[in-house]
């Protein structure tokens, strides 16, 4: 009886991984994405621009939006993971809440990217989002360069968000040094249960009714900022106060070149998303991630990676969202005589 040889064997074996490899590498892969809502502005940039990332990638992408209801992503990530999908991206309305359903996607061997928002306790593969601590840091440094003393206001985002943490973080590593000076005082520390204009608007009047002004209102998102101008307007003090946001919306950069806000935070969404779709791209390959940062999810050390954002004021408008493309300069100065 003839005796193959072993080499011949191994040969074999590697043409059939070769094949199978080339075939892994050819299939269009498919990804859901759980986004929280689009209420806020840049959520439909990030939409659209993950979207055409993951087109150009040559990737499938099938979409829920939660309408910020928690119960609701849940159901909708169970659905998806019904569908087939071979990655799963995730824009969390609750941290906590989605735990166990993110336990139940990985068990079904389905990667998970916790986008921008970081899932608690769920050990997703990779969170990647904008630094958020140096959001904060950010807001805080730009206020403090403006007015180095006063009364500071901090209108925390959604008390669920962990994102919003990591930004309180980043504003008193800041402001932390002056109030120890006695340079400024924290007049009031707003927490809202969620992302909305109306949990922050009832506190916010409550306030101002106990303080004669306020020199800075550092704000959790551009949304928020615009329910404290308003507020600020309608009782005649906006005129002296700084308020600073984050994510420069249209409506924000609009209010920066007013001279109404004082500043925004620019956080690049097609970068932030071009990174996504890339790494559900290597998740589906199941090859590696390269990541340098790793972020405690509560209980499990996650890969982190993380984008660097930009202060926008209105001398910086041009070289930073209109320059990019981002908004459209004469959309950005249409109530100005620029």
């Amino acid at each position: 009886m003839r005796t193959r040889n072993p080499y011949y064997l191994l040969i074999i074996i590697l043409l059939i991984f070769s094949c199978s490899n080339k075939q892994e590498q050819n299939k269009r892969f498919v990804i859901g994405f759980s986004l929280d809502s689009l209420v806020v502005e840049r959520w439909q940039r990030d939409l659209e621009s993950l979207s055409k990332a993951a087109e150009d990638l040559d990737m499938d992408i099938i979409i829920r939006i939660a309408n910020q209801n928690a119960e609701t992503q849940i159901a909708q990530i169970k659905e998806l993971a019904s569908l087939g999908i071979n990655v799963l991206i995730v824009v969390p309305n609750d941290a906590n809440k989605l735990t166990e359903v993110i336990k139940y996607v990985k068990r079904k061997r389905i990667p998970v990217i916790s986008y921008d928002r970081l899932v608690s306790n769920a050990n997703v593969d990779v969170y990647i989002s904008f630094d958020n601590e140096q959001v904060g840091s950010l807001m805080a440094d730009t206020a403090l360069r403006e007015k180095p003393k006063g009364k500071y206001v901090i209108v925390n985002g959604a008390i669920n968000d962990n994102n919003a943490f990591m930004i309180n973080t980043g504003i008193m590593k800041i402001l932390q040094p002056a109030i120890a000076r006695g340079d400024i005082t924290i007049a009031g520390e707003i927490w809202p249960d969620e992302w909305s204009s109306e949990a922050v608007r009832t506190r916010f009047e409550a306030l101002i009714a106990q303080n004669e002004h306020i020199d800075v209102v550092l704000c959790g998102n551009d949304m928020l900022a615009e329910t404290v101008i308003a507020i600020l307007s309608e009782n005649r003090i906006l005129e002296n106060t700084l308020v600073l946001g984050q994510d420069a919306e249209l409506s924000a950069c609009q209010r920066v070149a007013e001279h109404t806000q004082f500043a925004t935070i620019y956080k690049p969404v097609q970068l932030l998303a071009l990174k996504a779709a890339g790494f559900a791209l290597m998740l589906a390959r199941k090859e590696k991630l390269p990541t340098e940062f790793f972020i405690s999810d509560g209980t499990y050390s996650i890969p982190y990676t993380k984008l660097s954002p930009i202060v926008v004021t209105a001398s910086t408008l041009d070289e930073t969202v209109i320059r990019d493309g981002f908004h459209n300069a004469n959309e950005v100065y249409r109530n100005t005589n620029k």
